[in-house]
């Protein structure tokens, strides 16, 4: 009786695995069908309006400052800035230190500032 040796063994094998997955591949249906919204001459159409569109090539970057849309007023936003730079825990945060949480017991200075000054908070 002849053996197989060690390398006959493991090149059946490896044939055996390549039959197998051949064997589950999937079938080849063609291409499949194109689905659009537009028509062909809807998007030749707009096709022609961007390419003759002005500054088509140029870069959003090189045709200055854009206008931004604002929502509120500068004194407001100056304001918040200010009281937030000032606020005296603003480095502070729960994790800062083991087992701490941050209760801020110190007054804003701008706050005081305001207070002393008779203004309210404006915020």
């Amino acid at each position: 009786m002849k053996f197989l040796s060690l390398t006959q063994v493991v090149a059946v094998g490896s044939f055996a695995l390549l039959a197998a997955a051949g064997a589950k591949a999937e079938s080849y249906e063609g291409v499949q069908p194109l689905v659009s919204a537009k028509s062909r001459t809807e998007v030749n159409a707009e096709a022609m309006r961007t390419a003759s569109a002005p500054d088509q090539n140029i870069v959003r970057g090189s045709r200055g400052a854009e206008t931004v849309a604002v929502s509120r007023d500068r004194a407001g936003v100056v304001f918040e800035a200010m009281r937030a730079a000032a606020a005296p825990d603003q480095n502070v945060t729960s994790g800062s230190r083991v087992n701490s949480k941050v209760v801020s017991t110190m007054q804003n200075p701008v706050d005081a500032r305001a207070a002393a000054a008779g203004n309210s908070n404006r915020l």
